[in-house]
């Protein structure tokens, strides 16, 4: 069998223009296979019709997965199950970056941790600007342009609100319902907090003074790799979870057989 010989590296291969911005709140939506391709490496069903709105489903069938460019306002739609009858969904609009929602959404795939999740903690790491507004929290980037709120209504009802927005009104919001586990809104935040700029190719950058961007060339091997490397840091934590439930000892009691009786065979 010949082997045939990989050409992405290739010396006929060429660069192309992208661009690093910040704050990566303000980058724009992005590529949705950054969401899926994850989800789909770490075991979940693709259930989207061709031609249709993206929709995943978790493999214990509890979460569901949905971004739906194609109605207004569009944008993605996170549901699961809340305890026994209980549930919760989250709604990001069409341009939050794919990078935060992956914040959510790679959550998913993980075990829980132990400690106590602090939504707060992540933003305070980079020095957001937190305080009551009457019975609300809210804490606010340095620069202004993103913000994350504790609502909390008249009936005691609460939610989490969040989002981003330049001074020409461009941008998203998102909200989460009150039974959202708080693991999964605290990996959101340290990804709506996270200061290291994101990548997007040329004609995708946002037109906004609140920006700050760097042009960088890229080889498409090079993208490709970096797809690659987080598909397959999916697929090895899926793997190694699989693992561990089918290694771990029965718990369940075997008959009792007395000391040097006799078995009856069947």
């Amino acid at each position: 069998m010949k082997k045939r010989q990989w050409q992405g590296w290739g010396p006929g291969e060429q660069a192309e223009q992208h661009y690093l911005v910040q704050p990566r709140a303000l980058a724009g939506g992005g590529d949705v296979r950054h969401v899926s391709e994850f989800l789909r490496a770490s075991g979940w069903r693709d259930k989207s019709k061709t031609g249709g709105p993206l929709l995943m489903e978790s493999p214990d069938r509890t979460v569901r997965v949905a971004y739906d460019p194609y109605i207004l306002p569009g944008g993605w739609t996170i549901h699961g199950q809340a305890g026994a009858n209980g549930e919760w969904s989250a709604h990001l609009g069409r341009q939050t970056p794919v990078e935060i929602v992956a914040g959510l959404t790679d959550a998913l795939t993980r075990p829980r941790s132990a400690h106590a999740p602090s939504i707060w903690a992540p933003l305070q790491e980079q020095n957001w600007h937190t305080r009551f507004e009457g019975q609300d929290y809210t804490a606010t980037s340095p620069d202004g342009t993103a913000w994350m709120q504790y609502r909390q209504g008249a009936d005691g009802s609460a939610l989490w609100w969040t989002g981003a927005q330049d001074k020409q009104g461009n941008g998203w919001t998102a909200y989460f319902t009150p039974d959202t586990p708080m693991y999964l809104v605290q990996a959101f935040s340290a990804e709506l907090a996270g200061p290291d700029p994101v990548m997007r190719p040329r004609g995708r950058v946002p037109h906004s003074a609140q920006i700050r961007t760097w042009s960088v060339s890229v080889k498409p091997s090079q993208l490709g790799a970096w797809q690659q490397a987080r598909i397959t840091a999916a697929r090895a934590a899926t793997w190694a979870r699989n693992s561990a439930r089918s290694t771990r000892p029965r718990t369940t009691a075997r008959p009792y057989t007395p000391t040097g009786g006799a078995r009856t065979r069947r």
